[in-house]
């Protein structure tokens, strides 16, 4: 067996033995190093800085992996950093394979695993975040930074500076292959460091790449490429709806052939499609063609990935995410428009954009070359092929009436096409940024405050009106903080201006534990170890939730929300679930959605209140989706700034997406069909996720009621339930796959039986479910779902004896239901009562039902068949 890469670059080892262990490594692997990656592992070894600046498909990560080698060898820790957790997560595990479990860490802004070990996998902010926080004392002897390029993003560039900033004793790596012109910033870290930095650019693709300009129609360019040898295409758009509309016309097209189909199926083998996407997915990649684009759950993008990783589908239709450093073996990239939204404006693609994203053609070990084809805007191939159609007939291509591009259509042609396939990405320019809780830690720091926030301020990678502009930020904060009693400023202590160093002059602040002759600021507050990581909200989340009384019932809830002097809807529980959504980012496509459905229930009972259209208009203006407790939270909110001014960096947005899931009894599928996000699982899973990880992190435990836990195991299950990805990926690690073509099936979530407590939730929103129909008197709805149970008939005679049918927090308390599991071993059925909650509290009326645990624990969620509705 060959010796791992430890064994062959042991701690204490010699550059000179480190390169030699690397390389002869490598040669185990397979792998003979391309001359660009010999050359970066040569300057890393010796100690020097690189900027490796080279075509998609050069091996990056190998590079990044001789780094990692060379700082164990010395005893060093190395933080390798990428824009997104996915790629993050990626390369967590590929370092464990290479280094050991014990040897690799990983830290989110969510969570961390093995936080203490010499290889740290993150996302650039928090290396930034720490950057700030520790200064040059940070425990960082080495920095990977992948995907550089992020450096010139105007939002998120400021991480990717950060840390070349106020790292000087790290060694840095940064790679991308589309940096551009990086003089000014080689210069600038060879500066702080004392270390060289070498520039590694220019270098040829070892798989070239042959472009074309196509103008013929899609279907007809990609049949074209499949019966030409080039699969596979990818076929690049710059919106989801675009990309599934691509997979739905490319389905009629013969991709693969009889054999190719069942070895597809031979590979999904028993893999769960359970939502509609996910049907719609499975018969896309039966057919040889993939979808990939981040709306997507994460066990769908990856099921496509492993496809294609296997060779097995063709074609993959989807937006530019396969552009940011997933590992995915692509021949040819078909990039179907030259222009995208960018969110503000549509425009033309910079130079970095196009080739970031071409250069997902032909990868090293799979191709000898790579096609990258760009599609003539479609009025251009109409009109080619109205040409065509003319032949050489005059009188046929005079009377051609040539279509002429939309209006308002950001124009490109075959000139485009040329200029960008010539260009070099433009020159990355900085983005610093500088908000509350950045200068929170930085003053957190301790030592020379002053200074370092100076150094911050003025001695970065910016203009100089920039600078200026930052400093004018700075004093801005600084002065309310200090206003806010976040911070005090002292004067300097006697004792020490009298002791001050010979040769520190009056009036210049000194270096070190504290300054000797200028102002002493300090914080007056402990900050969390990961402030400004994790949940920056949470401590006004915390404020908030104390507001609230577990105590406080109302009858029917949610009205009440927004009564003067009300803490709350009457239901705690859910009151603390709006607390903590208000703190985490909008889900803006299931937020539209709601806000949509919201104002079409609107118009339709203005209609049927006879308002005029234009009043109509009006009125629908002011409605929107669901803000639980939104007045109570924004005062709460205000009152918190005040005194902790750094708040306002982060905006309070309140909103209900768990809430309305749980207050409607939805399953996640429902939930995706009532507000048409299909395209939108993956975002919504991700939501539910931070909400769940939110909640689990920030409540204490003595504000956690019964009734707050039965939501927190219910929300943890259904998540569990719908991907299963993160358990998929730990499993993997401890026990790894090691035959390729084993089926691409992620091992099935635990059984929904097991969580006892979740599974209980789930049972009585299932029959909540039918109390809340019930409630609106929707007899056909309740008919669908139970067409054994006469609702009409049960429903006429309760709304004879009761004005109306409660569904505030009350009625839906575990208190009125009750659960038979006495025969459950024999029949493998519950038997479950839900008692009505009605006005004048009789509580007489019962629904009834089974709960199937076979087929509970088959669906991973609760089976309840209604058998009777009856008054006691």
């Amino acid at each position: 067996m060959p010796a791992s890469l430890l064994e062959r670059a042991p701690l204490g080892a010699d550059p000179d033995a480190v390169y030699e262990g690397f390389v002869e490594w490598a040669a185990d692997q397979g792998l003979r190093l391309y001359p660009a990656q010999d050359e970066a592992a040569i300057e890393i070894v010796s100690g020097a800085n690189v900027i490796l600046s080279t075509p998609t498909g050069t091996g990056k990560s190998l590079v990044a992996i001789a780094a990692h080698a060379a700082c164990l060898a010395r005893g060093g820790r190395s933080y390798y950093t990428a824009p997104i957790k996915a790629l993050v997560s990626e390369k967590f595990f590929a370092l464990v394979d290479i280094f050991g479990a014990a040897n690799v860490g990983m830290v989110t802004g969510d969570s961390s695993v093995n936080a203490d070990a010499p290889i740290i996998c993150c996302t650039a902010e928090i290396l930034a975040n720490l950057a700030l926080r520790q200064g040059a004392d940070a425990n960082v002897d080495q920095v990977v930074m992948d995907e550089f390029h992020y450096y010139g993003d105007p939002d998120r560039g400021w991480a990717w500076q950060v840390p070349l900033l106020l790292l000087p004793r790290a060694q840095f790596v940064l790679m991308s292959a589309t940096l551009g012109d990086v003089t000014d910033i080689a210069a600038d870290l060879s500066r702080r460091t004392g270390r060289e930095t070498a520039r590694i650019t220019g270098v040829e693709r070892p798989v070239p790449l042959h472009f074309s300009y196509a103008r013929t129609p899609v279907h007809e360019t990609v049949e074209e490429l499949l019966t030409s040898g080039r699969a596979p295409v990818y076929v690049v758009h710059f919106s989801q709806a675009a990309a599934m509309e691509r997979a739905q016309a490319l389905s009629s097209v013969k991709v693969v052939s009889r054999e190719q189909r069942d070895a597809i199926a031979e590979a999904i083998g028993g893999f769960r499609f359970t939502t509609a996407f996910g049907r719609t997915l499975s018969r896309y990649v039966r057919a040889g063609i993939g979808v990939h684009h981040a709306g997507m759950l994460p066990r769908y993008r990856r099921l496509v990935e492993t496809l294609a990783q296997r060779g097995l589908l063709r074609v993959i239709c989807g937006t530019d995410t396969l552009g940011v450093g997933i590992n995915v073996p692509i021949r040819t990239v078909l990039i179907t428009a030259l222009t995208k939204y960018d969110g503000q404006r549509m425009r033309q693609l910079s130079a970095r954009e196009f080739h970031q994203i071409a250069g997902r053609a032909g990868r090293a070990g799979y191709d000898t070359a790579g096609t990258v084809v760009v599609m003539a805007p479609e009025h251009e191939i109409e009109n080619t092929v109205s040409v065509a159609k003319a032949g050489d007939d005059p009188k046929k291509l005079k009377k051609i009436v040539r279509k002429k591009a939309p209006q308002g259509f950001v124009n490109w042609g075959e000139a485009s096409f040329e200029r960008l396939v010539a260009a070099e990405p433009e020159p990355l320019e900085p983005h610093l940024q500088l908000s509350a809780a950045m200068l929170i830690n930085v003053i957190a720091r301790g030592g020379d405050v002053f200074a370092n926030v100076r150094s911050l301020v003025f001695d970065n990678h910016e203009s100089r009106a920039r600078r200026y502009e930052l400093a004018r930020r700075a004093i801005a904060i600084f002065r309310t903080l200090v206003a806010a009693e976040v911070v005090t400023v002292s004067p300097p202590d006697a004792s020490a201006v009298a002791n001050r160093p010979s040769g520190v002059a009056e009036g210049r602040l000194a270096t070190g534990e504290q300054s000797f002759d200028g102002p002493r600021i300090r914080l007056t507050v402990d900050l969390q170890p990961n402030f400004a990581l994790n949940q920056p909200l949470s401590p006004f989340a915390l404020a908030a939730i104390g507001l609230l009384d577990p105590e406080v019932e109302t009858r029917h809830g949610g009205a009440a929300a927004d009564a003067p002097g009300s803490a709350g809807s009457g239901h705690y529980a859910l009151d603390v679930v709006s607390v903590i959504e208000s703190t985490l980012d909008d889900p803006r496509p299931v937020l539209s959605q709601q806000q949509f459905l919201a104002r079409g229930e609107a118009v339709a009972a203005m209609k049927r209140e006879g308002i005029e259209y234009d009043e109509r208009m009006e009125l629908l203006e002011a409605v929107t989706y669901p803000k639980p407790l939104d007045e109570l939270l924004a005062q709460s909110y205000e009152v918190f700034a005040s005194s902790q001014p750094w708040i306002r960096d982060f905006e309070l947005s309140p909103k209900s997406v768990v809430r309305d899931m749980f207050e409607r009894a939805l399953s996640f599928a429902e939930f995706i069909s009532t507000y048409t996000l299909a395209r939108s699982e993956g975002l919504v899973l991700r939501y539910l996720s931070d909400a769940y990880r939110a909640i689990r992190q920030t409540v204490p435990s003595e504000a956690r009621t019964p009734e707050l836990l039965d939501i927190i195991e219910w929300l943890g299950e259904l998540v569990r339930q719908v991907d299963s990805s993160l358990v998929d990926e730990w499993e993997s690690l401890i026990n790894p796959v090691l035959d390729p073509t084993a089926p691409v099936v992620p091992p099935a979530p635990a059984s929904v039986l097991t969580n006892r407590r979740a599974f209980l939730v789930l049972v009585r929103n299932e029959l909540f479910r039918r109390v809340r129909l019930a409630a609106l008197q929707r007899d056909d709805e309740l008919n669908e779902l139970d067409p054994d149970v006469d609702w009409s008939a049960a429903l006429d005679a309760y709304f004879d004896e009761h004005d109306e049918m409660l569904t505030g927090g009350p009625a839906r308390s575990p208190r009125l239901v009750a659960v038979d599991e006495t025969d459950a071993a024999a029949s493998g059925l519950w038997r479950v009562e839900q008692t009505i909650d009605d006005p004048a509290q009789d509580h007489d009326w019962r629904i009834r039902g089974e709960v199937d645990l076979a087929a509970s624990e088959a669906e991973g969620a609760a089976i309840v068949r209604i058998t009777e509705v009856v008054r006691l």
